[in-house]
């Protein structure tokens, strides 16, 4: 037997799952003699992602400008690929697929194999139903939507 390593120890696994499942910490710390209170020390920190933060309604410092790009993209809420373990957008995920490794969800392959039925095309007669067909060019090509 050869000793394997895991990824599960490793600082990059630490790290991740830090910011992903955050960190706070409270800490009241007071020194006092005989019964008077000489000094006091609170401290509140917080360690995480900007998601993860969003998610649990941290607070963010006065002046944050939440209208930009980055910040829609770390409130927009997200689910974790079933194949992969990454986490996506949760429409893109049901509608379309994951970016990172192609899995489709049941929705997606549904959609794809009606959108491949509804795209085919077929040749009908022309509108004047005469009988006597002139040829292959009075005909009309239509394509179904």
């Amino acid at each position: 037997m050869e000793p394997q390593r895991s990824g599960e120890g490793t600082l990059t696994h630490v790290i991740e799952t830090l910011l992903d499942k955050g960190l706070v910490i409270n800490a009241d710390i007071m020194v006092s003699v005989a019964g008077v209170e000489l000094l006091g020390i609170r401290i509140r920190a917080a360690l995480a992602s900007f998601e993860t933060a969003a998610r649990y309604g941290l607070e963010f410092p006065a002046g944050t400008d939440r209208g930009t790009l980055a910040w829609k993209e770390a409130t927009e809420e997200k689910e974790a690929c079933p194949e992969c373990g990454k986490r996506v957008p949760v429409e893109e995920l049901l509608n379309d697929s994951c970016p990172w490794c192609g899995w489709k969800s049941a929705r997606a392959l549904a959609a794809n194999s009606s959108g491949a039925e509804g795209a085919r095309t077929r040749i009908s007669p022309p509108d004047d139903a005469s009988g006597d067909s002139g040829g292959p060019e009075d005909s009309q090509i239509q394509a179904e939507e």
